[in-house]
């Protein structure tokens, strides 16, 4: 009779992985049709932006569906790898999200098939075809919702990790950390909207996690020869575990700094930077958005002009910069600014500063420059999540900058825009790694919660309702995770730009979802102050709109290179 069972869910578990290859077809047939409507007619091998913009709400759909079957494709991989039978949470959840992504595909063209270019044809060949849908059925079905929270129920868990034993120890370190250090603080910041406590940053720099993305060579503890990203997303997710404003996010923004440095910072600024950067004893921050413009780039006005001051070459910036987290405490901050004037030069007309300033512990600051005349000013902008390392709107007035502070000297002029896209690329990817972080916070409080709760005499987690939120949960969960391990794997060998994006859109949007149905488990507690879940909803809403708005992202960047792909 086991045996019987075992080979029952085997092939279930090999239905739904046709199902899902099956799908594919579907998608890149959609994907051929998009690509041939947004052809630029000059440049047949490039995608017309202009064209697709007539079908924004399709493209980003495309954008979404791609990403959703990419996660999908990495929770299967990762149950084949890690589970012995197909009755284990991984085996199960991969095959609940799997099912789900193909419902969602499904769900997407529906009634609007002939606008993504499907025929009823390729639909019953897809998606609509009876193997398919049977798959799916099989899957999706109470009794295998109710059987994975169960299982989780009795581990306590939503699945391993498949982590190796370095990162495992890195997780273990950062994870505890996090309980012992970050956790009891969290709130009281939160409430308070304090600056991150000095404790935490120096026991983070004893620990080394500065220095995660920095190569040994320059003071880090990256292998000179080999990127490793995935320690970076795992530090990160533990971190964000505990709060994301107190310590999930204080390593993005040397992560940025370091990656556009060694990208294309010169041999000295290497040396000089770097080490400082992988100890802690210098803080970055990032000023690249402009009031006006949030990811047009292209439009950007900031301004940076060669100067000599005091005998010494330099530029002075002038203009506004906005949305810059950490930048009052932060005393080196990497400015995006417009190095030459010709405005018709878009992007390729901008380069990168490094600009520094003291240490400021309130909400707003100011400095004058005593030997240069120049002056920067801030002031932190209210939010109702994210608190602890406070955003400010930060205003330059002809503020000096040495000429060695340009990233690539005179290589790298016009050449900004680029280098800051390197350092983006892994932002993204620590995006989704602070996405999983809230997420598995929010998982574990609403699993705790569920069990401790009694409504009509009984837990709320008997209810196959709340079990299905539960399982709903965990499979999201570690389909994010592995989908950003993978696109990890893929950045450590100069790849993986795509799929960077493409977790980092996922990820960020889905965290809402989790963390909504947390606080909904809690009820009216979970939207009191008393209960953290709150804070993780709130917390969570602002993965979508920072390092690339998800229309942005998906329209500008996922969309456009997919669609490229297939002319």
């Amino acid at each position: 009779m086991t045996k019987k069972i075992f080979d029952s869910e085997y092939a279930r578990t090999m239905k739904i992985k046709n199902a899902l290859e099956t799908t594919k077809t579907l998608v890149n047939h959609i994907g051929r049709h998009l690509a041939q409507k947004s052809k630029d007619e000059k440049n047949e091998k490039e995608i017309s932006l202009k064209k697709m913009d007539e079908f924004q709400t399709i493209a980003y759909d495309f954008a979404w569906i791609y990403s959703e079957v990419y996660a999908s494709e990495q929770i299967l991989a990762y149950a084949e790898k890690n589970s012995q039978d197909s009755n284990t949470i991984e085996a199960l959840l991969a095959e609940i999200f799997t099912a789900e992504t193909i419902s969602h595909v499904s769900e997407k063209i529906g009634y609007r098939a002939a606008e993504w270019g499907a025929t009823p044809d390729i639909l019953m060949q897809t998606i609509w075809n009876p193997e398919v849908t049977a798959a799916v059925g099989s899957v999706l079905t109470t009794e295998n919702y109710n059987k994975a929270a169960k299982l989780i129920a009795d581990k306590n868990h939503g699945g391993t990790y498949g982590l190796g034993e370095q990162h495992e120890m890195f997780r273990q370190t950062f994870k505890k950390f996090a309980e012992d250090n970050v956790m009891p603080l969290a709130e009281k910041v939160h409430r308070h909207d304090l600056l991150i406590p000095q404790e935490i940053l120096n026991g983070l720099k004893e620990l080394g996690c500065f220095g995660l993305s920095i190569p040994q060579q320059f003071g880090g503890f990256q292998d000179d020869a080999q990127a490793d990203n995935t320690g970076m997303c795992v530090v990160t997710e533990e971190l964000s575990r505990g709060s994301l404003g107190v310590a999930g996010s204080l390593i993005t923004r040397p992560e940025i700094l370091s990656k556009a440095l060694l990208k294309g910072g010169t041999q000295a600024q290497k040396e000089k930077w770097l080490p400082l950067l992988a100890t802690g004893e210098r803080m970055a921050g990032v000023a690249a958005t402009e009031p006006d413009y949030g990811s047009d780039v292209a439009g950007f006005k900031v301004t940076a002009t060669r100067k000599e001051s005091n005998g010494q070459k330099g530029w002075v910036i002038n203009g506004v910069k906005t949305w810059c987290t950490f930048a009052g405490y932060a005393d080196s901050l990497m400015v995006l600014c417009r190095t030459n004037p010709d405005m018709s030069l878009k992007h390729k007309g901008l380069s990168l500063l490094i600009a520094e300033k003291p240490r400021f512990e309130g909400h707003e600051f100011s400095y004058d420059q005593p030997e240069h005349g120049g002056h920067i000013e801030g002031k932190a902008i209210p939010t109702i999540g994210y608190r602890g390392m406070h955003s400010y709107e930060v205003a330059f007035e002809n503020y000096w900058v040495p000429e060695e502070n340009l990233i690539g000297g005179e290589e790298g002029l016009g050449k900004g825009f680029y280098l800051q896209m390197e350092g983006f690329a892994g932002g993204r990817l620590q995006t989704a790694a602070r996405a999983l972080g809230v997420m598995q916070a929010a998982f574990e409080a609403a699993l705790r919660y569920s069990n401790e709760r009694k409504v009509f005499n009984k837990p709320i987690f008997d209810y196959t309702m709340t079990q299905w939120k539960i399982t709903r949960m965990a499979a999201i969960i570690q389909a994010c995770r592995q989908a950003t391990f993978h696109a990890c794997q893929l950045m450590d060998n100069h790849k993986g730009s795509m799929e960077a994006s493409l977790v980092k859109f996922y990820t960020s949007k889905v965290s809402e979802w989790v963390t909504r149905e947390a606080l909904q488990i809690h009820g009216g507690y979970g939207y009191a102050e008393e209960y953290a879940v709150s804070r993780y909803f709130v917390d969570a809403r602002v993965f979508s709109i920072f390092e690339g708005a998800e229309e942005v992202l998906a329209l500008r960047v996922i969309a456009p290179a997919l669609l490229k792909q297939y002319l």
